[in-house]
């Protein structure tokens, strides 16, 4: 199902160079907000500044693909050390392709990492490219994500079941 995400990980720093090695992954689009950090927030979650230098030293290449805009995104990804791809419009998936070709890998090559379904795992799926879904660090207030985060736990159950089959 185009909803369902390839990977499933509590948080960005449970995904070890072991696993992408294992599963053919040698580059990585990140999203912004919580994933890396909470939502709006220019600061870096506990445990992902390390993620980042582990990601680093196994020599994974990664760039940022946000839906945030220029001005906040390009501040954020220059205190990390990141290239960045800012108001991707995700799940339009122009920008996550961009992204790949920027890298200059093949899609089965790459994958994004985000909190979202409709956003991240939708657009990824439309690029062609692997998602890894992980939880948010922290629930949105806005009427707008507490209505999608309602529709995506529905996707997450009906994608827990398949699995574990």
């Amino acid at each position: 199902m185009i909803f369902y995400p390839h990977y499933r990980k509590e948080k960005i720093f449970d995904i070890t160079p072991s696993f992408l090695e294992k599963e053919g992954i040698k580059y990585l689009l990140l999203d912004v907000d919580n994933t890396l950090t909470r939502h709006h927030t220019g600061r870096l979650e506990q445990g992902v500044k390390e993620w980042l230098d582990q990601m680093h030293e196994a020599g994974y290449p990664l760039i940022i693909a946000s839906n945030s805009k220029d001005y906040r995104i390009a501040p954020f990804a220059k205190s990390i050390g990141l290239d960045y791809f800012a108001l991707c419009c995700k799940p339009l998936p122009f920008k996550l392709k961009k992204g790949v070709k920027k890298l200059g890998c093949k899609k089965s090559e790459c994958m994004l990492i985000g909190d979202q379904i409709f956003t991240d795992t939708l657009g990824a799926r439309l690029a062609g490219i692997r998602v890894c879904l992980t939880e948010p660090f922290v629930e949105e207030e806005g009427t707008s994500f507490k209505i999608r985060r309602k529709l995506e736990k529905k996707i997450k159950s009906r994608y827990e079941r398949k699995m574990s089959r």
